[in-house]
């Protein structure tokens, strides 16, 4: 079962008290698609420009992920810089170039519109909306968003979103599309907008998945070192939607159990820790899929009681 992913190729500036590194491969579509690859097939739609380093370009191509729609125009790759605090908890962005992404307007390979799992990056409203009407063949989307488009385009997002099985927002991001201080109040208006499947990420202490009456305490995993928490969420992201599309599960028309949403998100929460162990997405030039499925099997170990 393929899944499409829609975002930022991107090149990222990162200072953490471990270190500095000027430039590397970043961006939302990235980290979702690298993590997603060890599950399912993934085929990305996102733009660069003329310095993507061909290195880049076979790293994606080592994971088997489809670049048909990776296009290619004059200009700049998008770029990012930020500095973490102490605790990695608090980041501040020191510089934003959107270069080539400015003027991004996804189109979806031919081959790409009957695939039944779509995940929209963190990419403005109006997009995510042209993308999934690209889609004719779509079984379960999801997707990203994050303070600005709910600050500045609120009304279309809700729109936007009405038309999603899951969504992935942080807790104060939560709150703020919510209106509601206590999270599981602001979860059940938020899921009464559309979504039927909602995860909220609190950064190293986890997430809480929502489906249903129900709800799931995802735990962080305890890493000795956190080199680097950019791309946590979007690998989050990735994990969980990939462990659904290797099972083939179509959660958007009531055959799945809350269990394997379960799964999913321990998957996703796994992803996100291999994530934080390198700068950039270094940890995923030599991950297995062993190391994947032995740390879900410490997850269950850790939360069994």
């Amino acid at each position: 079962m393929s899944l499409v992913v829609v975002g930022s190729v991107a090149y990222d500036g990162v200072e953490t008290p471990h270190g500095k590194v000027d430039r590397m491969l970043g961006g939302s579509c990235t980290y979702i698609a690298l993590a997603a690859s060890f599950f399912a097939p993934v085929k990305i739609v996102a733009v660069v420009g003329e310095d993507f380093a061909p290195e880049d370009y076979e790293l994606l191509a080592s994971r088997e992920i489809g670049l048909e729609g990776l296009e290619r125009v004059p200009g700049k790759t998008f770029f990012w810089a930020g500095k973490y605090s102490e605790d990695m908890n608090d980041r501040t962005t020191l510089r934003t170039d959107l270069n080539v992404f400015a003027d991004f307007n996804p189109k979806l390979p031919e081959s790409y519109r009957s695939l039944p799992y779509l995940l929209l990056g963190n990419i403005q409203p109006a997009l995510q909306r042209s993308v999934r009407a690209q889609m004719n063949g779509v079984r379960f989307v999801g997707g990203d968003t994050m303070n600005l488009w709910i600050r500045e385009t609120h009304d279309e997002l809700i729109e936007t979103i009405r038309e999603w099985d899951f969504l992935l927002i942080n807790d104060s991001e939560a709150r703020m599309l919510s209106g509601e201080h206590n999270l599981r109040r602001a979860a059940g208006k938020i899921m009464s907008t559309g979504p039927h499947t909602l995860v909220i990420k609190r950064g190293e202490y986890g997430a809480i998945l929502f489906q249903g009456g129900y709800y799931f305490m995802v735990p962080g995993y305890l890493l000795e070192d956190v080199f680097d928490p950019t791309g946590a969420g979007d690998c989050f992201a990735g994990g969980f939607m990939g462990y659904l599309a290797e099972r083939g599960i179509d959660p958007g028309h009531g055959d799945i159990e809350h269990q394997e949403l379960r799964r999913a998100a321990i998957y996703g929460s796994v992803m996100g820790s291999f994530c934080c162990e390198k700068f950039g997405v270094d940890r995923f030039r030599n991950l297995t899929r062993a190391e994947i499925d032995a740390r879900y099997r410490e997850f269950k170990s850790l939360t069994d009681f």
